[in-house]
């Protein structure tokens, strides 16, 4: 006969697998919930698309000053000169890798207030108006259609990150003011006000209560923005970079 020790260590050993068990999730649930984290935060997409047509309006019909023009071509000039001697493979590869960083950077970074997202949706923005600008001075309305093939998968991913970018950060802000509102505390509020990022950093470390409620909330949103990232936008970006790699290589 077993011991009653024994049948205590197996009893414990079956509980805790139901509840490692329980606790895992099958890479079908994982995509499912991905979906459903994309769809909760689809406003903060629709800002990130926002901010960038109407900044890629901007570029594309005011005339940029001289200084940000020279920048601008000679971004275009130093990527022409990285990807000229590669081949379709390598320039597929390249493309890939060079998307996925900055659709990284756009997620991870956005845990700022989400002021780097928004700042990556100005540029990318502004950048792409001014480039079709040129293109439509130079060969016509038409040549936008040249253009459009590698925004199709490119731009969704992008939006994407960046949306989840500011999910991330922008909860910060608004977890802040709501706390400090429902406790009637004006002052902790017109601090927020005046100095919105030490105030909720300080506010967020001190008052444990506060802290306890981000860092939860945080955790829930960064693991499912990775799950998106990693299981919609990747994805994408492959596509994106096949794509624009053989566009380039054989056009």
């Amino acid at each position: 006969m077993k011991s009653k020790k024994s049948v205590k260590n197996s009893k414990t050993q079956s509980k805790s697998r139901k509840e490692k068990n329980k606790d895992s999730k099958s890479v079908k649930e994982i995509y499912q919930s991905s979906l459903d984290y994309l769809k909760k935060s689809k406003q903060f997409i629709w800002i990130a698309v926002g901010i960038f047509f109407f900044f890629f309006l901007l570029g594309l019909l005011v005339p940029a000053p001289e200084t940000i023009q020279q920048q601008i071509f000679d971004l275009i000039r130093e990527l022409t000169e990285k990807v000229k001697d590669l081949s379709g493979i390598e320039l597929i590869f390249y493309i890939f890798f060079n998307n996925l960083s900055a659709s990284l950077f756009g997620l991870v970074f956005g845990v700022f207030f989400g002021v780097f997202s928004i700042i990556s949706s100005v540029s990318n923005g502004y950048v792409l108006g001014f480039v079709s600008a040129l293109s439509i001075s130079a060969e016509g309305v038409g040549s936008l259609w040249k253009i459009l093939p590698h925004g199709i998968f490119e731009l969704p991913a992008i939006f994407i990150s960046l949306g989840l970018g500011l999910s991330l950060g922008f909860p910060f802000v608004y977890r802040y003011f709501k706390y400090y509102f429902n406790k009637n505390n004006g002052l902790a509020v017109i601090f927020g006000i005046l100095f919105l990022l030490p105030a909720v950093i300080i506010t967020s470390w001190i008052d444990k209560k506060l802290r306890d409620y981000q860092f939860r909330d945080f955790k829930y949103r960064f693991n499912h923005a990775l799950s998106v990232f990693f299981f919609v936008v990747v994805p994408l970006l492959i596509i994106a970079a096949i794509i624009e790699g053989l566009l380039i290589s054989f056009l």
